[in-house]
């Protein structure tokens, strides 16, 4: 293998661990859907990843799918999920949270939609570099997709942690509320029986 494959396999390795993927958070209305689209080539893998952050149960009823509107996967009252397969056709994928269920309550959904590269092969018998280009470029591809994979499950585990915070405080702050208003109760029963008894033995002074 000489100089210039080298430098240009080094590339497309940074350029594959460099790539960035993001998350997104949408509110849900009651009574409402959200659906969102992603253009997918056919045979690669397109992938889901959500976890619903804020609102009533935690739950929320999710649909994917295809281009000829043919359902790929279905579940209700769902607090989180990673729904990962191969398109079989190209074309217009539609990924829908639904809160129809909720009376009043909005849901607040961190959610990211993975599409691999699509494949590449070279018309033809290929040569021996060709082959191993290709093995290379699938391994880097697979890194690719798994520190991907790392990443959002660090974005979720970071959720869960701000989530179990606040409730954790909002917990501590109602039993300092609950004991605060306890101690108020005790020391207003203990003045009333004070001033009872103190009443009570004037009126037995007076007879």
């Amino acid at each position: 293998m000489n100089y210039n494959c080298l430098s240009a396999l080094c590339a497309l390795v940074m350029l594959q661990l460099l790539r960035v993927s993001e998350a997104f958070i949408v509110t849900v209305d009651a009574h409402n859907e959200e659906c969102f689209f992603e253009k997918v080539e056919g045979g690669t893998k397109f992938g889901v990843t959500f976890e619903v952050i804020e609102g009533g149960f935690l739950d929320i009823d999710i649909r994917i799918t295809g281009p000829d509107d043919n359902v790929i996967h279905e579940s209700e009252k769902e607090s989180s999920g990673k729904f990962t397969f191969s398109a079989a056709s190209t074309g217009i994928y539609r990924v829908c949270f639904n809160n129809e269920r909720s009376s009043m309550t909005p849901k607040l959904v961190m959610f990211s939609l993975e599409v691999s590269d699509a494949p590449h092969r070279a018309a033809g018998a290929p040569s021996e570099d060709e082959v191993g280009h290709t093995k290379l470029e699938d391994m880097i591809q697979q890194l690719s997709n798994t520190l991907t994979g790392v990443k959002h499950e660090q974005e979720y585990m970071h959720v869960r942690d701000k989530i179990h915070r606040s409730i954790n405080e909002s917990t501590n702050s109602r039993v300092v509320l609950w004991s605060t208003f306890e101690a108020l109760v005790l020391v207003l029963m203990t003045i009333g029986q004070v001033y009872y008894l103190k009443r009570f033995f004037e009126v037995k002074r007076v007879v």
